[in-house]
């Protein structure tokens, strides 16, 4: 097949599943050293993975006490994977409601040259109320002033990325000429939320912008994705939900003249394997008996933004409102899995207790590999965002079983062919700006 699935492996310290860290398969002290995570980018390029994708939020998670958090700070651990790597692209998620525009533009252009070019960002802006309290604010901004500050800041870090021409560094030691500063320009931004001189005190990235990925399934978050994104990591629970989104975000394209091959839509799934559909499904039922209650209910809480820790576990959900000024999309693929298969809450806690949301299949290599291949070939996906539930042993058994599965079929590569993220997610190098201006004039 000249089309071929685009896997991206999602890193959480202990796995996805909220009982991990209670699990005898993972090691809760290990996951906080800097080995833990090489071995577990190693896996991931060993199985000629495209990238793996940290995530990240600035605040401590408020239910902490009952289970583990990202400890690191994404960039400076991805730093650190880019030494002991060569290939795999690294995806660090990054708030747009909490920093500045330059920062976030200086850090990813380092980590892009650090690593040869395998940066790529998680644009997110940051939809809790603990993480606006960590930045001076009594309660976070709303949804669509959040979005509005993002499409501004995507713009800025743009522009600072092209204020270096390509060939601006042109190292000529005979003449004394380090740059020629013709081609380093300020930006001279101006707009509703920023102003940023610019230029950038570092070179235009070697991918001339790290890879911009989204993961808003909202209204609002689908044009923006549209707009920016070319990876989008989404949640969806059925076939049907997923092509719709599918169709739905490839269809808004056109507006911002782009076409569809220049964005990859990656829904998440947390595969859980057995040699059998009886000891796949042993396992989740193993996971889910460390489910704690209290931890999960909280959780489900801030899923919401809505408290229901006062109401029967064995009782169904109560009525919660459609809207927040949170995670919109989300809100709406809790409720609509809890009303559609009419859960109690406590069904609705191991549903939602390995994945958050993104859909769990617990089954053998060859059925997961059914499944990825019904989502990527009925157009619903162009890959996945791989969630294993625990680590690092889910994602080896991820690379050992289901990715042989896969390359029999056609659907994944054998070995890298091409040194970029970029070139992995098969997306054009983009053309600085300024160069576009100056042929057009």
């Amino acid at each position: 097949m000249s089309r071929q699935l685009h896997l991206n492996a999602f890193v959480m310290p202990n796995g996805h599943h909220e009982a991990a860290w209670r699990h005898p398969s993972t090691d809760p002290r290990r996951a906080r050293t800097l080995r833990h995570y090489v071995d577990i980018a190693r896996t991931a390029e060993r199985g000629m993975l495209d990238s793996l994708f940290l995530a990240d939020g600035v605040a401590l998670w408020s239910n902490v006490k009952h289970n583990s958090h990202s400890h690191f700070e994404p960039l400076t651990l991805l730093s650190a994977l880019a030494a002991t790597t060569d290939h795999i692209g690294l995806i660090a998620t990054a708030s747009t409601t909490y920093n500045e525009p330059y920062h976030l533009a200086r850090k990813f252009a380092s980590l892009d040259h650090l690593s040869g070019g395998r940066a790529g960002w998680n644009i997110v802006t940051s939809a809790g109320v603990d993480e606006a309290r960590n930045f001076n604010l009594g309660t976070r901004p709303g949804h669509e002033l959040r979005y509005a500050r993002a499409t501004e800041f995507v713009d800025v870090v743009k522009k600072l990325w092209d204020s270096w021409d390509d060939d601006a560094a042109v190292l000529d030691r005979a003449s004394g000429i380090y740059a020629d500063t013709d081609r380093i320009r300020p930006i001279e931004h101006e707009g509703e939320h920023f102003r940023v001189r610019g230029p950038l005190n570092i070179e235009r990235p070697v991918q001339g912008h790290p890879l911009l990925v989204q993961a808003g399934s909202s209204e609002t978050g689908k044009e923006y994705a549209a707009r920016h994104a070319e990876a989008v990591f989404t949640a969806q629970q059925t076939f049907a939900e997923g092509k719709a989104f599918y169709d739905d975000v490839k269809g808004r394209l056109a507006k911002y003249g782009r076409s569809p091959d220049e964005i990859k839509i990656l829904p998440g799934i947390s595969p859980i394997i057995g040699r059998t559909t009886a000891e796949a499904r042993a396992r989740e039922a193993e996971l889910n008996a460390l489910i704690t209650p209290e931890y999960g209910l909280h959780q489900l809480s801030k899923l919401l933004d809505h408290d229901i820790t006062g109401c029967p576990l064995d009782g169904p959900l109560p009525d919660v409102g459609s809207f927040t000024e949170g995670a919109q999309s989300r809100l709406a693929l809790v409720v609509g899995l809890a009303r559609r298969e009419n859960l109690t809450i406590r069904q609705l806690l191991e549903r939602l207790a390995g994945g958050r949301g993104h859909r769990v299949f617990a089954g053998t290599p060859v059925r997961i590999a059914d499944e990825l291949e019904q989502w990527f070939t009925g157009g619903a996906a162009d890959g996945f965002n791989v969630m294993p539930p625990t680590l690092p042993g889910g994602l080896d058994e991820f690379v050992d079983l289901v990715v042989p599965e896969l390359r029999r079929r056609g659907l994944f590569r054998a070995e890298y062919t091409g040194t970029t993220l970029r070139e992995h997610y098969g997306l054009a190098r983009p053309v600085n700006r300024n160069r576009v201006k100056e042929h057009a004039a």
